[in-house]
């Protein structure tokens, strides 16, 4: 990932740092002819109208969606980062919930120990993704059989969207995200009071509900969140993943939440969360989430949204004494249904994030100065 970009206006002009790094797919043997091709690549989304071939066969609104989708989705939980960690007795509780919490225990001590996650304040996280929607389904039959059945820019068999994004986060509950792919620009950010996000297309608003962690923190970035997350989930059973024995650990969004999250004209029926853990190494070795939700609609026509996000954490090293994974892939399944069979459709999405560089405490401290001087 590069992070200054030369002045191609002024040759003794200072190089600027990038607010969001740059994959290196962007960049070509021409040095002044590649800096141009990302400098449009930067400009904003509203600016210009993407090529057809570049977003999903022409169709801008894919990229809205695969973003508003995929971007900067949040747990469905509050969790607060400076609580203590599990230390109460696993025997005073039902045997579900004592196998979760010695489970979580086992994950801590995986994942560094109690004193070396207690010691990181502040996180810097840099890296790359690439996105595609790999089918879009619709009709009554939602079988990959199905005629009307659209296939596009699948992971597997094309480069997809690729992008870039910086993370910060620092105890309790600050973080913010920015993420562009494809000339598209998302922020997203919390305070501990209020969380938002920004789009070309939505401008800032607030996200309804308490404030909630990033998703993307706790897919292997941020492993006491992940930890206080799951010290109240309950443990159903075992499952194999990528030839790994794991225990699956669940959690169900409370109804208070779902009604404090919803509006006039959207209900939140349900959000639940799974996290699997290794049985080896007892790291999180896969994250997913469901929701469902209802959008009203005169005369009892109500549309209803199922999303189911699966996550693939991969590539732990360790940074500071803890393990971060450095990669992943997420899975996303929208599913929606209502009115009539043949408004009934289902589309997948892909995304495979890749962290370039990650830093913690007095780090992050460093890059920050460092950006604010030579911007």
């Amino acid at each position: 990932m590069r992070t200054l970009c030369p002045n191609l206006d002024r040759e003794d002009g200072l190089d600027t740092v990038l607010e969001v790094p740059i994959p290196e797919e962007m960049f070509g043997s021409n040095k002044n002819g590649s800096w141009l091709n990302v400098k449009s690549w930067m400009r904003s989304h509203t600016e210009r109208a993407p090529p057809v071939s570049s977003v999903f066969g022409g169709r801008s609104t894919e990229i809205q969606f695969l973003l508003g989708v995929i971007g900067a989705p949040l747990i469905p939980f509050p969790v607060r980062c400076d609580q203590t960690l599990i230390n109460d007795n696993i025997k005073d509780h039902p045997i579900e919930a004592s196998m979760a919490k010695y489970i979580v225990q086992q994950y801590i001590a995986a994942a560094g120990g109690e004193h070396a996650l207690n010691s990181i304040h502040s996180m810097y996280a840099m890296g790359k993704v690439k996105m595609g929607a790999s089918e879009i389904l619709a009709g009554e039959d939602l079988s990959l059989s199905n005629s009307k059945a659209m296939k596009i820019k699948n992971l597997k068999h094309g480069p997809g969207e690729i992008g870039g994004f910086v993370l910060w986060h620092k105890r309790p509950d600050l973080w913010s995200l920015e993420l562009v792919v494809s000339g598209c620009k998302i922020s997203a950010g919390s305070d501990g009071k209020v969380a938002w996000r920004q789009t070309p297309w939505h401008h800032s608003h607030a996200s309804r509900g308490p404030p909630r962690p990033l998703r993307r923190s706790l897919q292997g970035l941020d492993p006491r969140s992940t930890a206080n997350l799951f010290s109240k989930s309950i443990c159903i059973g075992e499952k194999t993943i990528s030839d790994e024995d794991c225990f699956v650990l669940k959690l169900e969004a409370e109804p208070s939440t779902l009604k404090a999250r919803s509006s006039s004209n959207v209900e939140i029926i349900r959000h639940t969360i799974w996290g699997c853990f290794s049985q080896r190494t007892g790291l999180l070795v896969q994250l997913e989430d469901s929701h469902l939700l209802r959008i009203k609609v005169p005369e009892n026509n109500d549309v209803f949204w199922e999303t189911t996000m699966e996550s693939l954490i991969q590539d732990y090293r360790t940074i500071d004494g803890v393990n971060i994974a450095h990669a992943g892939r997420t899975t996303v399944s929208l599913f929606r249904f209502g009115e009539n069979s043949e408004s009934h459709n289902r589309t997948r999405m892909e995304e495979e994030p890749r962290s370039q560089r990650t830093l913690s405490n007095d780090s992050l401290e460093v890059i920050i100065l460092i950006r604010m001087y030579r911007s």
